[in-house]
């Protein structure tokens, strides 16, 4: 494998409405972002993505862009931006923006003008049919609910959105158009931006001819995912933005890909591959059901480590996988991983472990480093993100109390992760001296990273100790490179592996509240990392104290 510049970094996630907000009005902005790259370079961070800042409307909190080539006001100026990319780049830091493509605003000037002239040139800029009275141009259900049909203002026509109404879908069989995004991508990267992170991108490929397909609801609707199936030539417009953008640049690329098959791998991410990266949502998914959040299982400590040792196998050495616990969304990854009532500091410990040394690139969400954990609701009132919306309704259709669907749905909302960051005790956990825009968790007098950042036995603190470890030289080979090989799978409850290269590392995590036992076949060197202050081994028998972490030399 050709090394490349990222393949040794951290990854912080920022999603900037609610990192730190710099001048009071509730909403967090660039300049906030700023004031605390001296925090996140201390924590080890060494590429920054931030989630988006574009112009825009924000019915799907700013994944309806309006103008790609400006910043929202409530998030500061183009100049603030160039300032950020600045002060990034003198602390040997890499930004991320979020490259989101497969769909615009409906208040973008590409769409204002399909609706004047549907028939003109950016008529296709968009998948636009006839409107029939008596039936939808197709039945696809959109991932926000409803159909994905909705009526071109002012025309007989019908635009596609395979998201939410106000985001249109761009049409990638139109090459002006994808031109149009070839330019707009090269002009950030030619201000100096390290990269990108690419959303929902396996969406711009549709299944042509458009038909229908068999209904998965009483709705009579069916997952657009039935037709993604049958989608086939992604790797082409893929191909062609990697040579015509990325690969101009030597730039990170980080592709949001789903329900990619074993053999597209090293299409994907292998020497020549479409992205530099991609997440692995493997345990994201684990639990989901088609009918819903409300019918999703729990997600146990077994489901964990088989989703975590599935994608390390199919991946082995083909490419780099960027590892998550959550992000913007999901739920706070504590709260999903870790089972009901275990949360504590030496879990969360545990899981951070657990995911940050395997291989690939380990992606921190802000407020994941301090234990951030997710939101009580009491009420649907409190409610921001439209998915949680659409959810709490097909609960409701599917015969919940409204009681029964606001539990099932808090539980996986993205609201979860998108409350202000716990920076302090004061007041509003110290995000903004305003009216937070979302209602800050009511933990936050006992999660925030200041109370954290002096305590050697705090979650930040150990965040810092895992970045560390992944930078020391005698150890970074290994942790970047090296193998990974599952150890003691069949013991219910731990999840253990090697990572083999010019060491042997073997981390070992006892995923339940009670002690249980493991036997080394050798030795060990040394204790490199432990979140207990003590390690019980006699006659290399080591009985493990509930959620204890060990990372061994061996």
């Amino acid at each position: 494998m050709e090394k490349k510049w990222w393949h040794d970094k951290i990854a912080y996630q920022i999603y900037p409405k609610s990192f730190c907000d710099s001048n009071g009005d509730g909403i967090g902005d660039i300049p906030g972002i700023i004031s605390k790259l001296d925090y996140l370079h201390d924590l080890g961070v060494d590429i920054i993505w931030l989630s988006p800042c574009y112009a825009s409307p924000l019915a799907d909190e700013g994944y309806d862009i309006s103008d790609y080539y400006a910043i929202d006001p409530r998030f500061g100026t183009m100049e603030d931006m160039d300032r950020l990319i600045l002060e990034t780049k003198k602390r040997n830091m890499y930004l991320l923006m979020d490259l989101v493509v497969n769909h615009c605003s409906d208040e973008h000037e590409w769409f204002q003008k399909a609706c004047e002239d549907p028939e003109g040139p950016y008529g296709n800029f968009f998948y636009l049919r006839d409107k029939k009275d008596d039936r939808l141009p197709t039945n696809w259900r959109s991932y926000f609910g409803g159909p994905v049909w909705d009526d071109l203002p002012g025309t007989g026509k019908q635009y596609l959105h395979v998201f939410h109404k106000k985001q249109p879908d761009l049409n990638w069989e139109n090459p002006a158009l994808r031109e149009e995004i070839y330019k707009n991508i090269n002009w950030w990267l030619d201000k100096g931006l390290g990269g990108f992170r690419i959303d929902a991108i396996i969406n711009i490929k549709k299944a042509l001819p458009f038909r229908d397909y068999t209904p998965d609801r009483a709705d009579g609707l069916c997952s657009v995912n039935a037709m993604l199936k049958e989608a086939d030539g992604i790797g082409e417009f893929l191909g062609e933005m990697r040579d015509r953008t990325f690969k101009k640049y030597d730039a990170f690329s980080v592709g949001e890909v789903f329900n990619e098959k074993p053999e597209e791998i090293p299409d994907f991410i292998g020497q020549n591959g479409y992205f530099s990266s991609m997440f692995d949502f493997n345990a994201a998914m684990a639990g989901s059901s088609e009918k819903g959040w409300y019918d999703a299982a729990m997600v146990t400590p077994e489901d964990y480590k088989r989703c975590c040792f599935e994608s390390q196998a199919k991946t082995g050495d083909t490419g780099f996988l960027s590892n998550i616990i959550e992000n913007h969304d999901e739920p706070r990854g504590v709260s999903r991983y870790i089972p009901q009532g275990d949360c504590c500091p030496e879990s969360k410990k545990m899981l951070a472990a657990l995911s940050f040394m395997l291989r690939g690139i380990p992606f921190i969400y802000q407020g994941q480093e301090i234990g951030m954990e997710n939101k009580p609701f009491t009420s649907m009132d409190e409610v921001d993100d439209i998915s949680t919306l659409d959810e709490y309704q097909v609960a409701l259709d599917a015969g919940l109390s409204p009681e029964e669907a606001l539990k099932a749905v808090a539980r996986l909302s993205r609201d979860n992760a998108r409350t202000p960051m716990q920076w302090s005790d004061k007041l509003n956990a110290g995000f903004t001296t305003g009216t937070p825009w979302m209602k800050v968790n009511p933990n936050y007098k006992q999660i925030n990273a200041e109370a954290q950042m002096n305590d050697p036995g705090s979650v930040l603190s150990f965040y810092k100790q895992l970045a560390a470890l992944r930078k020391h030289p005698d150890y970074t080979q290994t942790i970047v490179y090296g193998s990974l090989e599952p150890v003691w799978e069949n013991q219910r409850n731990l999840m253990a592996y090697y990572r083999k290269g010019d060491k042997t590392l073997l981390v070992i995590g006892n995923f339940q509240k009670e002690e249980q036992q493991v036997t080394l076949p050798d030795g060990y060197q040394n204790v490199l990392l432990n979140n207990y202050d003590t390690i019980r081994i006699r006659d290399n028998c080591i009985s493990l104290y509930g959620y204890q972490i060990l990372i061994l030399n061996i």
